[in-house]
């Protein structure tokens, strides 16, 4: 799986003009069934989104079509989850 970081690079004025569609975008991918969770970073400059495990250019293509390309930067990191708590065995091998 994937987890990546957003960090704001333009003022919140400018990321909260994006914050709409930024959601549709996010609620698309959840309802595909490639993201897993996601959240604001705080303090809040920025975001999280955990993404199931794909090929690394269809996860840069889905990254490509979030509307706050415009104002943040992603970095991206692969991660192999081997061990959970009990809550959250359904990670283990995503």
């Amino acid at each position: 799986m994937y987890i990546v970081f957003l960090t704001y690079t333009r003022p919140m004025e400018d990321v909260e003009a994006l914050l709409e569609p930024h959601i549709e975008w996010i609620n698309r991918y959840f309802k595909a069934g490639a993201f897993i969770s996601a959240g604001r970073k705080d303090p809040r400059d920025g975001g999280m989104v955990m993404v199931k495990e794909m090929d690394r250019k269809q996860l840069d293509q889905i990254l490509a079509e979030d509307p706050f390309q415009a104002v943040a930067r992603y970095d991206v990191t692969k991660v192999n989850i081997t061990r959970s708590a009990d809550k959250f065995s359904g990670l283990t091998g995503i």
